[in-house]
C-alpha cells in the first residue's frame, strides 16, 4: 500500500510536469520509463497510473495543456519496452480505454477514443500486441463511429483509419463511406476524407467532397488528392474535375491548395515542370477551358518558361526542307499537336495583355515610372513578335496548310484562327492576303458525309458556320479585325452570300448549299451592328428576309427549318420594328413545328418579346390592339394549338405561357438532355420577372401565376434531368426575393410586389403539387409520397423566400457640401403591408384549411397537415392588429381540422398565445368592415362568422393510470472551475472510469417501451424530418 502511493505521487508529478510543455516530453518519458522499470510488478504500476490518469476523462475542456498530456501518455503507451518479447503495459492499458469508450460519460468517451487513436497511429508496425486486444480496439472503434459526440466519431474514425487497407477489414471501408454520405458535422467529414485510402472506389467520393459546403472539407480532398493519387491513376474526366471546381473555387483557402497541387504534384512531379505536358494528360481538344484555365493561371504565377528560340516560327521551315507529316501539308509547314497550339494560344494572349497593360500604366505615369513601364511593354511586344509568325503570309500558309490536313486537326486551326486577330492588317498588301485567305474560309462547305441509308448528313450542330459555334466565333473575330473598316465586315459577307443564295432563289440547291448559306447569314446576323449597315449592299435586308429565311423555315429539310427559324429570331432582333411575316412565321414553327424547330421558335419569340416588348410584338399582329395595360388580368388566356388560325391571333406571352401545357415539349432533345421547349420557356419566363420593370405592358396580377409555375417546374420531377433549367432558376429564386433598385422611393415598391407574387403563389402551389385533391393523380404509395415530399419541399422553399431578410445598403449620397456621408441601412420590414408579408401569408394558409369540410380524405388531411406545419413558423408584427385578431378567429377553427395531430396542435397553441400577446386590444370589438377590408385586400372571398369565440378548442387527453414522477437531471457548472488543466493528484475512490448505471439503462429501456405504445405520427412529419439538411447543421455539443 505505502509502494502503491508512493508510485501514485510520483506519476502525479510526472503527468503535472508533462502538461506544461513538449519540451519536457522526452525527459518525462525516461522518467516514466524507469519508474516502470523499477516497480515491483507491472500490475501494480499499472493501477497507481489508471487512478492518476482518471481525472482526465472528467476534463470537458480541450485546453492546451489537456492535449499535452493526452500527447504525453500516448506516446509513452507506444513506447516499446525493449526488455521484453512483448508489451503487457499496452494489452492492459488499451483495455483500460476500451472500458471508459462505451461509458454513458461523453468526456470519457471522447478521452478514450483520443488516447486510442493517437497511440495506434504512434505505434511502429512490429508493436507486440495480441490479436484479441485488436480486435477489441476494432470492434470498439466501429461502434463509436456512430456516437452521437462528434468529437468522438472524429476520434474512432482516426484511429480506424490505420486498418483500412488490411483486407481482414474491409468493411471499415464500407462503413467509412456510409457515414460519409450520412454525416452532417464538418470536422467527422474531413476526418473520414483523410482516412480513406487511395483505390477506384474511393476516387470519385474523394472528388464527391470538392463540391461539399465546408471549406475545411474541400481542401481536405484535394490534400488527399495531392498526396495519395498520382496523375498518371486519374482518368482524364477526373484529371479536368478537379482542376474545373479547384482553381474555380470561392474559398482563396481551397483554390490555394487546389494550386498547389497542380503545381508541386502534377506539374512538377509527374511533368518535370513542362506545361505541354501537363496539358497531354488533360485532352485539351475535349476539355479545352480547363487547359485554357490551367494555362492563365500557371503564366500568373510565372511557372512558364519559354526555352530559347521556342515560338511558333519552329514550326515553318524554309521551302527546300523535306517534311513528310501529312500527304495533304506543304513540305514547309510542319503540323502542331493540339496542345501546343493551346499553349502558344494561350501564351501570345497573355503577353498581348501583359503589354496592353503595361502601356496603359505608361500612359498614366509620368517621369522614369513611365519609361520603366514603357519598357515593359517593349519587352513583351517584342517577345511577341518573336513567338508569332513573322509574316501574314507565313501565317496564312499555316493555318492553310492544317486545314488541308483534315478535320482531326480542326482544333489546331481554330487556335491559330483566333491568333490572327493579333496581327496588324493595317498594311493594304498584308489585309489583301488575309481578305482573300477570308473568302476561302466563308466559301468553304460545311463538312458533310454520307449515311449507311445514303443520306448526306451535316457534321456539327446544324446551326453554326462551320458546324461549331467556337468556330464561327473564331472566323468572325478574324473578319472583324481584317475588315475592320465601318460597314465593310457586312459588305465582304454579303457579297458572299449573295453568290452563295443564287441556287436557293432558283430552288436549285441541295440541302447542304441551304445549310451554308443559311450558316453564312446566321454569322452575318449575329456580329453585325445595325439594320442599316446591311442596307445598300449586295443583298438587301428584304431580299434576305422572304427568298432565304422564310423561304428556309418551309423547307422539307428539317436541319434547313431549324437554322432558318434560328436566322429569322436574330433578323427580328436587328429590326427596330419586328415585321409581321416573320412574327407569323414563327408563331407557327412554335406550334406546328417538331420538337427542335419548336424550341429554336421559342427561344426566338421570347428574345423578340423581351428584346421590343411583349405589347410591340403584339402590335405589329394586330393593330388594332389597345395600348392600355390591361390590369385586370389575373390569368393567361387559355390556347388551343389545334386551332392554328386562332392561336395566331392570342397575345404572345398566352402563347408562350401555353406551352407548359403541352406535355410532349417537357422531354428533352435527341443529343442534348439540356433542351427542351418547357426548360426554354423557364428561362424565358424567369427573366421577365427578374426584369419587370422593363415590361409595364405585363401586369402585376400575372406575375404570381408566372411565379407559381416556375416553382411548379423547379420541383417537378420530370425536370430532374434539365440540368441547366435547374441551375437557372436556383439562381433566380436566390436572387428574386431580394431585388431592389437603387433609389429609396423604389426599393419598398420593388421588394414589395417580389414578397406579394411568393405570397400569392404560395396556396396555387401547392393545390398544383400536392397529390390527391383538386384533380391531381395520385398513384402507387411510393408515388405519392414522394409527390407529397416534394411539395413540402416547395412549401419552405417558398416560406424561406419570404423571410428573406429585408435590408438593402445604399449607395453612399452625397451631401451638398460635397462630403460623402454613411451609407443608409433602410429596414423595410416596416413598411411592407400586411398582404404581402408573412400576415398576409399566414391568413391565406388559414382560409385555406377551413375551407375544407369536417370529413376529409387522407390526401386532404396530409394537405392541411403541411399547411398548417407552415403556418406555425410564421410571425406576426405588432403593428398589424387587424390582421392579428382575424387570424385569432381563424386559429380557432384551423386547429379543429388537425385535432387529431397532437404535436401540432401544441405549435398552433404556442402560435395562439402569441397573438394573444400580441393583441394590444383583446377586449376591442371586431367590425365586419375590417375584416372585408383585410380580405379585399388579400383578394379572397371568404364569410367569416364574428360571433364565433377566439379561445382555442381543448384537446381531450387521456386520464393516466398512474401517477407519473418527473425527473429532471441538473447539470451543475463551476464558475472557478480551473481553467488550464486537471491536477492530477490521488483518486480517493478505487472506481477508475465512471459507467452507465442501472437506473439510467432501466429510464432508456422504459423509454424505449413507451415509444411503441406512443400515438403515430403524422406521414408529413416523417417527411419533413427526412428533409433536413445533412451538410449544414453542427452538433451544438463541444465534441
Amino acid at each position: 500500500m505505502e509502494e502503491n502511493n508512493r508510485l501514485e505521487q510520483k506519476i502525479a508529478g510526472i503527468l503535472n510536469d508533462a502538461r506544461a510543455s513538449y519540451a519536457t516530453h522526452n525527459r518525462k518519458l525516461k522518467e516514466l520509463s524507469l519508474l516502470r522499470f523499477k516497480s515491483s510488478s507491472l500490475s501494480l504500476f499499472f493501477s497507481a497510473f489508471s487512478k492518476t490518469l482518471t481525472p482526465l476523462f472528467d476534463f470537458q475542456r480541450r485546453l492546451a495543456s489537456a492535449e499535452r498530456t493526452v500527447a504525453f501518455v500516448s506516446a509513452f503507451a507506444a513506447a516499446r519496452d525493449p526488455a521484453a518479447d512483448s508489451d503487457e503495459f499496452l494489452d492492459l492499458f488499451l483495455r483500460f480505454l476500451l472500458l471508459a469508450a462505451p461509458s454513458a460519460n461523453k468526456t470519457a468517451r471522447f478521452r478514450a477514443c483520443q488516447i486510442v487513436s493517437e497511440i495506434i497511429l504512434l505505434l511502429p508496425d512490429d508493436a507486440e500486441v495480441s490479436n484479441d486486444v485488436w480486435d477489441e480496439v476494432i470492434e470498439c472503434m466501429k461502434l463509436r463511429v456512430r456516437d452521437k459526440i462528434p468529437g468522438v466519431r472524429a476520434f474512432a474514425i482516426r484511429a480506424l483509419s490505420r486498418f483500412v487497407n488490411d483486407t481482414a477489414n474491409s468493411d471499415i471501408l464500407d462503413l467509412f463511406l456510409e457515414q460519409l454520405a450520412l454525416e452532417q458535422n464538418a470536422d467527422v467529414r474531413k476526418m473520414i476524407v483523410l482516412s480513406l485510402p487511395p483505390s477506384t472506389a474511393t476516387s470519385q467520393v474523394i472528388i464527391d467532397c470538392t463540391l461539399d459546403v465546408s471549406e475545411s472539407v474541400r481542401k481536405a480532398a484535394y490534400c488527399v488528392l495531392a498526396n495519395k493519387f498520382p496523375l498518371q491513376s486519374l482518368s482524364i474526366k477526373l484529371r479536368t474535375v478537379i482542376l474545373q471546381r479547384g482553381l474555380a473555387d470561392r474559398s482563396v483557402a481551397v483554390s490555394k491548395e487546389c494550386f498547389k497541387l497542380l503545381r508541386d504534384e502534377w506539374l512538377t512531379k509527374c511533368c518535370n515542370g513542362d506545361p505541354l505536358e501537363l496539358l497531354k494528360f488533360l485532352d485539351v481538344e475535349t476539355y479545352e477551358s480547363v487547359g485554357e484555365t490551367v494555362m492563365q493561371t500557371l503564366l500568373k504565377a510565372d511557372l512558364v518558361k519559354l526555352l530559347n528560340g521556342a515560338s511558333i516560327q519552329q514550326y515553318i521551315s524554309s521551302g527546300d526542307a523535306e517534311d513528310g507529316n501529312s500527304m495533304h501539308c506543304a513540305p514547309s509547314i510542319q503540323l502542331i499537336e493540339a496542345e501546343a497550339s493551346l499553349y502558344w494560344r494561350t501564351v501570345c494572349q497573355h503577353l498581348q495583355s501583359e503589354a496592353h497593360a503595361k502601356g496603359s500604366d505608361a500612359a498614366a505615369t509620368m517621369g522614369t515610372e513611365a519609361e520603366v513601364y514603357a519598357a515593359e511593354a517593349s519587352d513583351k511586344n517584342d517577345l511577341l513578335e518573336k513567338i508569332l509568325p513573322a509574316t501574314v503570309d507565313d501565317y496564312i500558309d499555316l493555318v492553310r496548310a492544317h486545314i488541308n490536313a483534315g478535320s482531326i486537326h480542326r482544333f489546331t486551326c481554330r487556335q491559330l484562327l483566333l491568333l490572327g486577330a493579333m496581327f496588324n492588317y493595317s498594311d493594304a498588301t498584308n489585309r489583301k492576303s488575309a481578305s482573300a485567305f477570308l473568302q476561302e474560309l466563308l466559301h468553304k462547305p460545311p463538312e458533310h458525309e454520307i449515311d449507311n441509308e445514303g443520306n448526306v448528313v451535316v457534321i456539327g450542330d446544324g446551326l453554326s458556320f462551320g458546324g461549331d459555334n467556337d468556330w464561327a466565333q473564331a472566323v468572325a473575330r478574324l473578319a472583324r479585325k481584317v475588315h475592320a473598316a465601318l460597314g465593310e465586315f457586312e459588305e465582304v459577307v454579303l457579297a458572299i452570300i449573295e453568290e452563295l443564295a443564287q441556287p436557293c432563289r432558283e430552288r436549285t440547291a441541295d440541302y447542304v448549299q441551304w445549310m451554308h448559306c443559311l450558316s453564312l447569314i446566321g454569322l452575318l446576323l449575329r456580329h453585325a451592328k445595325s439594320m442599316r449597315l446591311l442596307q445598300g449592299k449586295a443583298i438587301e435586308p428584304d431580299e434576305l428576309l422572304q427568298s432565304l429565311l422564310l423561304a428556309g423555315a418551309k423547307h422539307a429539310h428539317l436541319d434547313v427549318q431549324r437554322i432558318a427559324v434560328r436566322c429569322l429570331g436574330l433578323f427580328g432582333l436587328l429590326e427596330r420594328k419586328p415585321r409581321a411575316e416573320l412574327l407569323k412565321q414563327l408563331r407557327i414553327s412554335y406550334i406546328k413545328g417538331p420538337h427542335p424547330i419548336s424550341v429554336e421558335a421559342c427561344k426566338a419569340l421570347i428574345d423578340l418579346g423581351m428584346w421590343h416588348g411583349p405589347q410591340e410584338v403584339d402590335r405589329v399582329l394586330n393593330p388594332h390592339t389597345s395600348s392600355k395595360i390591361t390590369s385586370e388580368k389575373k390569368s393567361f388566356s387559355p390556347v388551343n394549338f389545334s386551332d392554328l388560325e386562332r392561336d395566331l391571333d392570342v397575345d404572345t406571352l398566352d402563347l408562350l405561357f401555353g406551352g407548359f401545357e403541352n406535355d410532349d415539349w417537357a422531354d428533352s432533345l435527341t443529343g442534348n438532355e439540356d433542351e427542351c421547349v418547357h426548360a426554354v420557356l423557364g428561362e424565358g419566363f424567369a427573366k421577365i420577372l427578374l426584369l419587370s420593370d422593363n415590361y409595364p405592358s405585363i401586369p402585376p396580377s400575372l406575375h404570381p401565376v408566372i411565379l407559381s409555375k416556375l416553382i411548379y417546374l423547379y420541383f417537378r420531377d420530370v425536370s430532374d434531368h434539365l440540368q441547366r433549367l435547374k441551375q437557372c432558376l436556383s439562381v433566380f429564386f436566390e436572387h428574386y426575393p431580394c431585388l431592389c433598385a437603387n433609389h429609396k422611393a423604389s426599393i419598398v415598391t420593388n421588394h414589395i410586389f417580389g414578397a406579394s407574387c411568393i405570397s400569392k403563389a404560395f396556396i396555387p402551389v401547392m393545390r398544383s403539387m400536392w397529390p390527391g385533391i383538386f384533380g391531381n393523380s395520385g398513384g402507387s404509395s411510393f408515388m405519392v409520397s414522394q409527390m407529397r415530399k416534394r411539395a413540402v419541399q416547395a412549401s419552405r422553399f417558398m416560406l424561406q423566400m419570404m423571410q428573406v431578410p429585408l435590408y438593402v445598403k445604399e449607395t453612399q449620397p452625397e451631401s451638398e457640401n460635397g462630403s460623402t456621408e454613411m451609407p443608409q441601412v433602410i429596414d423595410r420590414c416596416a413598411e411592407v403591408p400586411f398582404d404581402c408579408g408573412e400576415e398576409g401569408l399566414a391568413l391565406r394558409i388559414a382560409i385555406e384549411v377551413t375551407s375544407f369540410h369536417s370529413k376529409k380524405t387522407a390526401a386532404e388531411k396530409s394537405y392541411v397537415s403541411a399547411l398548417c406545419r407552415i403556418l406555425a413558423l410564421l410571425q406576426f408584427r405588432l403593428s398589424e392588429q387587424g390582421p392579428i385578431k382575424l387570424m385569432r378567429r381563424l386559429l380557432s377553427r384551423t386547429v379543429e381540422c388537425v385535432s387529431t395531430e397532437k404535436d401540432l396542435v401544441k405549435e398552433l397553441n404556442r402560435l395562439a398565445e402569441h397573438l394573444m400577446t400580441a393583441d394590444r386590444q383583446p377586449d376591442q370589438e371586431f367590425l365586419q368592415d375590417e375584416v372585408n377590408l383585410i380580405l379585399g385586400k388579400l383578394e379572397i372571398d371568404f364569410n367569416l362568422d364574428l360571433d364565433g369565440s377566439v379561445a382555442m378548442p381543448q384537446t381531450p387527453a387521456a386520464a393516466s393510470t398512474r401517477t407519473r414522477v418527473s425527473r429532471r437531471r441538473v447539470r451543475i457548472e463551476d464558475d472557478d472551475f480551473d481553467e488550464y488543466s486537471p491536477a492530477f493528484t490521488v483518486p480517493a475512490t478505487q472506481q477508475t472510469v465512471r459507467s452507465r448505471s442501472q437506473r439510467a439503462s432501466k429510464t432508456v429501456a422504459m423509454s424505449k417501451m413507451s415509444a411503441t405504445r406512443s400515438v403515430r405520427i403524422d406521414e408529413i412529419e416523417e417527411q419533413e424530418e427526412e428533409d433536413d439538411s445533412d451538410v449544414t447543421s453542427e452538433d451544438s455539443d463541444e465534441y
